[in-house]
């Protein structure tokens, strides 16, 4: 109806007020942006492309993110929010032990949110973008950081602070590593297999406390 406040968008077959418009069409572009991503890769994607994906005009892209770049930014900002919070979601079912706070992160690095075959395209793409792009190596600087600081917080609770740096910086090094090892194999992510290895470098660095 002309003039009518109420804009109707077809999400799950209800209607939905225009001020909830704009959150559900960001979340559209960034899904598709992913998925485009995930189909012919980062060069290959335009405003168009990704546009047509989602089923919007490329004019919805301008407005909301202001070009290809800021899309991008955004969709980075999206999987750092989901790790982020996988993370969390590990952690918090975990007691307060060290040990175990140490193995919730890992398990939240590889979660299946970060492990499915489009996470680890996109993932790979951000990672090769960073090295050109500065905000996206800003956000990648700010990720490892974050993962950093976790995990020296829980070492620190057994061990010195100079070994504890040392323990904090080969995990997330192993964590990158064997996640990266994953994603290039081909195949199924063998997440059991990678948790193994990483919580058998957890109870190298701790065994001393133990004895």
């Amino acid at each position: 109806m002309a003039g009518s406040p109420i804009l109707r968008v077809a999400i799950r077959g209800e209607t939905m007020p225009k001020k909830g418009v704009e959150p559900v069409r960001r979340e559209q572009l960034i899904r598709a942006t992913f998925q485009t991503i995930d189909e012919i890769g980062m060069a290959d994607a335009t405003v168009a492309t990704i546009a047509k994906k989602a089923g919007l005009s490329s004019g919805i892209v301008a407005h909301y993110f202001g070009d290809k770049d800021g899309l991008l930014n955004a969709a980075m900002r999206q999987i750092l929010r989901e790790l982020k919070d996988a993370v969390a979601r590990y952690r918090a079912d975990a007691s307060d032990d060290p040990r175990e706070q140490l193995r919730a992160i890992v398990d939240g690095n590889f979660d299946d949110s970060q492990i499915n075959g489009t996470a680890m395209r996109v993932w790979l793409t951000f990672w090769a973008a960073s090295m050109h792009q500065p905000e996206l190596a800003r956000l990648q600087r700010a990720n490892d950081q974050r993962l950093f600081s976790n995990l020296c917080h829980q070492f620190n609770r057994l061990l010195p602070h100079p070994q504890a740096r040392l323990a904090a910086r080969g995990l997330a090094a192993m964590i990158d590593g064997l996640w990266l090892r994953g994603s290039l194999v081909g195949g199924q992510f063998n997440a059991e297999k990678s948790r193994r290895i990483a919580y058998g470098y957890i109870d190298f660095q701790l065994q001393a406390v133990a004895l």
